[in-house]
């Protein structure tokens, strides 16, 4: 009974999404206020049902209910709880519930603390958030029902994909559904301006926030999600260029770019066809990941289906969503007014040079990972695109991107000067030598490491200049900076320490070039000798898990002699998928890492393994732990919230609040 009840929740949103989609939006058009305003309890209610719907899931997932044959195909009875619980979404028609639960929450959120924003725009962004949920609504419904029962259950389920059972694939599709499908706020607003032709600096401090919110969500889950294939599928890379990675990584890379295009509209008036455009853009990459994932095109450890039943479905709602939100924008880009005039050396000729660095770097990863997909269907000839391709072509994208980074935060707006930029920057400068002959002077070559990391710390270093050059300016004493420094704009502090964090993350990937890998098969008793560690090989076992039996083998990682660290590498198989898992063991020693990962036993009892040192490997997902605090630091500004609320209150109604 309670999964017909999910299910009947569902359909009663999808019915409450199609209600939603036409009612405001018409209002708007009409200036009816009672039509307007049916937009907020339709959108609350809707949240309501599919948080119903989703908890009846969870339910059946959790007693192991068998008669569901969503159930039957990815659980198991002796399933530890947490895999239980992530189970739901560890599937394309659970995790299809989960997207379009966090869609109807995402509205639900722009319903509840959005209210006091111009009235047509409101009506027009949760308008338009209806029409995407319908589209998912039916979708799930006609192609994927979560809720399917079988005539005669089994007694057992058939368990979850092995490599899905995992803590880290616990956390990492709803952060990173909640970058997904939060810019889908974004889209909303943009298409909403559109339609309405509110657009002006208020609604990018509108905006903004939100476009925040969701980077913050989807560097995080992108995060998680590497570090999860880092450990889990015992190649011990962090990013492997594959596909679906790269759908993650193309709404990033319009997102990040979005942020700033939204800060200068905000500040500047300026950009407002590029912010319309690339809010447009974020979430329609974000679809075209979820088309990538889905429609059986690709084969990745990361895909779900192959049905092209859902494919084509898929594609028509990402052809009707773009194609629209295109045709809008194509419709009213002409009448939109550059705003603000700025000189090419300026904070905004800065930020403009970010932003095509950015699409560029969006493009490249677009078209490297479409390339092959449209070969195929055209010729019938396979090729692979993959590491060599994208290294080659992204970095003469990312380390002019990087060197910017510090100077377009030291310009003035309006009209810079990039010789005083360059003196303010003398003290990064520096730090960047200084670092690279010590890191030279520790590892010797290559040289490309060594160069990679000075840019680094130029980036971490420079990052705060502009933060200490407006706390301390020549002449100020000491208890004035202090006052200086409280009284700085969180997104100040924001912005510098997100910057910071992409100069950690690239410290982390530089030195990657003086890691130390052997491939080797041991025994009991063998030592292998790793960078500045030796790893002693004590024995093998067996044992039993709640689902599956592994054999693991004890290691303890010495330096000069003394134990620092065991670790216990292991190969489980899962009888009920009849499938293994490599479980690798890890080391973290200071910011770096010694990793070794298990292969196939030989006849003489010996162990193919795989031993890696990566020294300051870590600093890799510290960056984007970073990126994300400066990301959360820049949305608590209070500016962000109440300039919103008192500019569109003291707006005239039916003015646009400037």
């Amino acid at each position: 009974m309670i999964v017909e009840i999910g299910h009947y929740a569902l359909v009663l949103a999808c019915a409450l999404a199609l209600v939603q989609a036409v009612a405001p939006i018409w209002g708007a058009t009409r200036g009816d206020s009672a039509l307007m305003a049916v937009a907020r309890p339709l959108a609350l209610t809707q949240f309501l049902f599919v948080a119903i719907a989703y908890a009846a899931l969870t339910h059946a997932h959790l007693v192991s209910d068998f008669s569901v044959a969503n159930v039957v195909e990815n659980s198991h009875s002796a399933k530890p709880l947490i895999y239980k619980i992530s189970g739901v979404w560890g599937n394309h028609e659970g995790s299809m519930l989960l997207w379009v639960l966090i869609l109807s929450m995402c509205g639900a959120a722009v319903a509840a603390l959005a209210a006091r924003m111009p009235r047509d725009l409101y009506a027009n962004a949760l308008g338009v958030q209806g029409m995407i949920g319908a589209a998912f609504y039916l979708f799930i419904l006609a192609t994927s029902n979560p809720f399917a029962r079988l005539a005669n259950p089994p007694m057992e389920g058939a368990d979850l994909n092995p490599i899905l059972q995992d803590p880290g694939l616990a956390i990492h599709p709803p952060l990173l559904y909640l970058g997904y499908v939060g810019f889908s706020i974004s889209f909303s607003f943009a298409a909403a301006a559109l339609i309405s032709g509110r657009i002006d600096a208020n609604w990018a401090r509108i905006v903004r926030p939100w476009t925040l919110a969701a980077w913050i969500f989807l560097t995080l889950g992108i995060a998680m999600g590497s570090y999860w294939a880092y450990y889990t599928l015992g190649w011990g890379g962090f990013w492997f260029w594959d596909p679906v990675e790269n759908a993650s990584l193309m709404p990033w890379l319009a997102g990040t770019a979005l942020i700033h295009c939204a800060s200068v509209m905000e500040k500047r008036d300026a950009l407002k066809i590029w912010t319309i455009f690339l809010s447009i853009l974020a979430f329609s990459l974000s679809l075209l990941g979820t088309f990538l994932v889905r429609s059986g095109v690709l084969t990745s450890v990361h895909a779900f289906a192959s049905d092209p039943t859902r494919g084509v479905f898929i594609l028509g709602i990402l052809a009707l969503a773009i194609g629209s939100a295109l045709a809008l924008f194509a419709w009213r880009a002409s009448s939109l007014q550059g705003g603000g005039i700025f000189a090419p050396i300026s904070r905004e000729g800065a930020l403009v040079l970010n932003n095509l660095l950015l699409t560029a770097a969006c493009a490249t990863v677009l078209v490297g990972t479409l390339y092959p997909l449209a070969l195929e269907a055209l010729t019938g000839e396979k090729i692979s695109v993959g590491a060599p391709f994208f290294n080659l072509m992204m970095a003469p994208i990312a380390i002019p991107l990087f060197i910017a980074i510090p100077f377009g935060q030291q310009l003035a707006w309006k009209r810079g000067d990039l010789l005083a930029a360059a003196q303010r920057l003398l003290v990064a400068a520096i730090a960047a030598l200084v670092a690279a002959l010590i890191f030279f002077a520790l590892h010797g070559g290559p040289a490309v490491p060594v160069a990679l990391s000075a840019l680094a710390i130029f980036v971490v270093v420079g990052a705060f200049a502009d933060v200490a050059h407006r706390i301390a300016p020549r002449g100020f004493s000491s208890p004035n900076k202090w006052a200086r420094a409280k009284g700085l704009p969180l997104s100040a502090w924001g912005t510098a320490i997100a910057h910071a964090g992409f100069g950690v993350s690239l410290l982390g990937i530089a030195a990657t070039g003086w890691g130390v890998e052997k491939i080797t098969t041991v025994k009991m008793g063998d030592v292998v000798t790793l960078g500045p560690y030796v790893v002693l090989v004590q024995d093998f076992s067996a044992r039993n898990g709640p689902n599956y039996n592994e054999t693991f083998a004890r290691m303890q990682v010495r330096s000069a002699g003394a134990p620092v660290a065991e670790i216990e590498p292991s190969k489980r198989f899962y009888p009920a998928r009849r499938m293994p898992r490599t479980e690798a063991g890890i080391a973290t020693l200071g910011l770096g890492q010694v990793y070794v990962s298990l292969g196939e036993q030989g006849k003489d009892g010996g162990l193919d393994a795989r031993f890696y040192w990566k020294p300051l490997v870590t600093l890799i997902w510290i960056g984007a732990l970073i990126m994300a605090f400066g990301g959360l630091a820049s949305v608590a500004d209070r500016r962000l919230r109440i300039g919103v609320a008192r500019r569109a209150r003291n707006a005239p109604q039916g003015v646009p609040a400037e």
